[in-house]
């Protein structure tokens, strides 16, 4: 049996186009973690296979922070984000606001994985904690304090692979605080290598035939939504969709996001990929159709789009559904999530002993193996966060990820394999699907993205932005360069993450920080379009008061 391990790597723009500076720190932190040690594990096993997907707008960030670490270590420049300008910068200066959000900053972190894994990093969290609590005894708090809460965030956000190797790291936990501007100095030289290398790495492997790469449209857009608000209701009947009908010209930006995506992964990585992971494995017959016209090779979605599908289609029910489909006999193949196995990997492995983990899903492979006998050759597509997962997990998933490519790729019965490598197998047909029901991974729909009021008020406002931007662009009174600098922008608008946010599923922190970054973005269009922004950017307009699993980073693909 065939099984594709497909790892999705994505971060929204947190840039401030009119000065470059970040506005959060999570894609350097992800990167010296996550991306770092995810490809660490696949360098490490000659005969594990994967297929890693990455957000060509995540791609220019990494590559933004490996030039910014560059230019500050070698040219003299100043960094352009503010918690890793602290990390380094050899005077802080720390009035009391700035102290409360610098700890605040450096608490941000999975407190039982990240914090209290590190009886010092725990001792000076807790300092922290209490200082928030009583913001009047900071005064007392000296400038070491705030160094040493700095270097013990960074090197609990170090990934596992280099934690256990690298000696420059070994020697800075074993001083354990006091940390001085020459230790600050080798962290930054190493998040340097890190930052900088990590792309290179990921193309090695997919040069040499080891794992396969694909991509989302560029700044990760919602494409079904974009092109038409109305599927939204083909997977979830009475939703309430936004005031504004449609979004404005939808298809030609979702073309321009695929055609931009397509430009920036050829730059970072010699070529076009064969595949797509459609944001948030959103699709419509619309957004299938448009993909394969651009030369798309392969596709994936979810699960429960599958099924939707199959029964709008007026299928016969099948033991079997893992299999490759195609949607009105195009060449497109198109792959859907194993839910079942995906999200227990994102929600319930991590608090089993690696070992066991393992073994309980190759028991459920096992299982579809039998269920699957009949079928010539089977694919089970198991797709996630390759990011936002490890935290949960004991040394940020070590051990879970390195037995499962061991065991995975040893197993006499699996072949562990890409989409790519799958699709040139000789036994391979794809199953046609006259019909496709729209919707995403989770949950088979588009409610995590439409439908709730606060998300729909955003729609309605990048509705009015979009009009704008068409009604001035279309004036020819902008240069060229700030009709290219406004497309820009705008893209970053139309990333599915603001929506994804928004509401008041997510908690207070979050929702506060994406409704800021998505008027920010949105003000900033207008300010490139030379118009007057509009007055209700000027005021928050969504409220968060959950508590979601997982910090509401991640969701699984099966409705709770």
């Amino acid at each position: 049996m065939n099984v594709v391990l497909y790892w999705h790597m994505h971060q929204p723009d947190y840039r401030d186009q009119r000065n470059g500076e970040y506005q959060q720190p999570w894609t350097y932190l992800h990167t010296i973690k996550d991306y770092v040690d995810m490809v660490a594990h696949l360098e490490n096993n000659p005969a594990a296979r994967a297929v890693v997907n990455f957000a060509p707008i995540l791609l220019e960030q990494i590559d933004d922070y490996a030039c910014q670490l560059e230019d500050y270590l070698h040219h003299g420049k100043a960094l352009r984000d503010q918690l890793l300008s602290a990390l380094i910068d050899p005077v802080l200066y720390l009035d009391t606001h700035k102290r409360l959000k610098l700890i605040k900053s450096c608490l941000r972190a999975n407190r039982y994985r990240l914090i209290e894994r590190y009886p010092l990093f725990k001792t000076l969290a807790d300092l922290g904690q209490n200082a928030v609590k009583d913001p009047e005894t900071l005064a007392y708090y000296s400038e070491q304090f705030f160094i040493d809460l700095l270097v013990w965030y960074h090197l609990a956000w170090l990934g596992e692979t280099v934690r256990r190797k690298d000696e420059r790291v070994k020697s800075l936990m074993e001083r354990a605080g006091h940390y001085t501007m020459h230790d600050r100095h080798l962290l930054i030289e190493l998040m340097h290598e890190l930052i900088s290398g990590v792309i290179g790495r990921y193309r090695r492997l997919a040069e040499n035939g080891r794992i396969e790469l694909s991509m989302t449209p560029y700044a990760h857009p919602m494409l079904p939504l974009l092109i038409n608000f109305d599927v939204a209701d083909q997977s979830q009947t009475e939703i309430q969709i936004p005031l504004s009908s449609q979004y404005p010209g939808g298809l030609e930006r979702c073309r321009w996001h695929i055609e931009q995506g397509q430009a920036v992964f050829k730059k970072m990585f010699g070529f076009v990929p064969a595949g797509c992971w459609p944001s948030e494995g959103g699709v419509s017959a619309e957004c299938l159709e448009l993909l394969a016209d651009m030369g798309i090779k392969w596709v994936a979605s979810g699960e429960t789009v599958l099924r939707h599908s199959l029964d709008r289609s007026g299928s016969d029910p099948v033991s079997c559904i893992h299999d490759a489909y195609t949607y009105k006999e195009r060449d497109m193949a198109c792959f859907f999530r194993d839910d079942g196995l995906s999200d227990l990997i994102g929600f319930s492995y991590s608090d089993w002993h690696a070992d066991d983990a393992v073994a309980n899903l190759l028991h459920h492979l096992e299982g579809i193996a039998k269920s699957c006998a009949d079928v010539r050759e089977p694919v089970v597509s198991i797709i996630m966060d390759g990011e936002n997962a490890w935290e949960h997990y004991p040394e940020n998933g070590y051990h879970f990820l390195t037995a499962l490519y061991e065991r995975l790729a040893n197993h006499s019965r699996i072949r562990l394999t890409t989409y790519s490598e799958y699709l040139g197998l000789d036994q391979v047909s794809k199953i046609n699907l006259d019909q496709i029901v729209a919707g995403s991974w989770v949950y088979g729909n588009f409610s995590t993205w439409i439908g709730e009021k606060d998300k729909n008020r955003a729609w309605d406002m990048l509705v009015e932005a979009k009009k704008t931007y068409d009604r001035v662009i279309g004036s020819g009174i902008l240069s060229e360069q700030r009709c290219r600098d406004a497309t820009l922008q705008l893209a970053t608008c139309e990333s599915s993450d603001w929506f994804w946010w928004l509401g008041d599923y997510n908690s207070a922190e979050s929702v506060a920080m994406f409704d800021e970054l998505f008027r920010l973005h949105l003000s900033n269009l207008y300010q490139l379009l030379e118009v007057e922004s509009p007055d209700y950017l000027t005021r928050a307009f969504s409220v968060g008061t959950g508590s979601p699993a997982m910090g509401g980073a991640m969701r699984p693909g099966r409705q709770p």
